[in-house]
């Protein structure tokens, strides 16, 4: 299981969110490169970044922070938050992304991303995020009549490097990770899927691992790094054992 270290953007610095709310955002660096050099320092194998601004505008914004991540570290990036069409994705994995997070475009045109996943094999991902169990979009702040699965079965033909799973009610409150859903979900599917949201202690980490035959590849933390409740090297080392 790969941990990812997260690097969430708002207005060019690394920010956590509480329940995906952009007013409840804290400062933990603003400096992007030099955080994601730390990650990879560390030892990550990848590193997950979000524009968080990009989500709410519906195109990229945090540009110059996404590219002094990608100068800092050699390691590969995946980044997710604003990318909604074909042009976006392009030029992202021109610039050195190594996999694109579709996430509202992919309740809003499934055909766009099934389309990316066949031209670009094993560089995209698609991103769910769920309130209540729904699929939510637009940057968290609208939610749908969908389900996870239900979304995530659209897909399922589609070649998509993996399903990044985000329980919003859980994320950046150190609540720990949905286990149960995350590992429902990977059950019901045959991509693999990446746990994100309240991942909040290495006790976490061994409970996402226990279920990791479903079909979970993967897990995100953030807040739980930058305060220090997760070291990375040890994180990185326990998920690889």
């Amino acid at each position: 299981m790969i941990l990812f270290p997260a690097i969430d953007l708002k207005d060019g610095a690394c920010v956590r969110l509480k329940l995906g709310l952009m007013d409840q955002a804290t400062v933990f660096n603003t400096d992007p490169g030099a955080q994601a050099a730390e990650f990879a320092a560390a030892g990550a194998q990848w590193i997950h970044v979000v524009d968080l601004n990009g989500a709410f505008a519906g195109k990229p914004v945090n540009a110059g922070a996404v590219e002094s991540i990608l100068k800092a570290v050699k390691v590969p990036v995946q980044l997710g938050g604003g990318i909604r069409d074909m042009a976006t994705i392009e030029d992202w994995l021109g610039r050195g992304v190594s996999r694109v997070i579709l996430g509202t475009v992919a309740l809003r045109d499934p055909e766009l991303v099934k389309q990316a996943c066949k031209r670009f094999p094993g560089k995209v991902a698609v991103g769910i995020d769920a309130k209540g169990g729904r699929v939510a979009v637009e940057g968290w702040a609208e939610t749908s009549d969908l389900t996870v699965l239900e979304l995530a079965l659209k897909f399922e033909d589609a070649g998509a490097a993996a399903i990044i799973y985000t329980d919003i009610d859980r994320d950046g409150v150190l609540t720990g990770p949905n286990v149960e859903a995350t590992a429902a979900l990977a059950q019901a599917i045959t991509t693999p899927v990446i746990a994100s949201g309240g991942v909040s202690s290495l006790d976490d980490l061994r409970a996402l691992k226990a279920v990791a035959s479903s079909g979970i590849a993967g897990v995100i933390s953030g807040r739980a790094i930058y305060d220090g409740r997760i070291d990375v090297k040890e994180a990185i080392r326990l998920l690889a054992e």
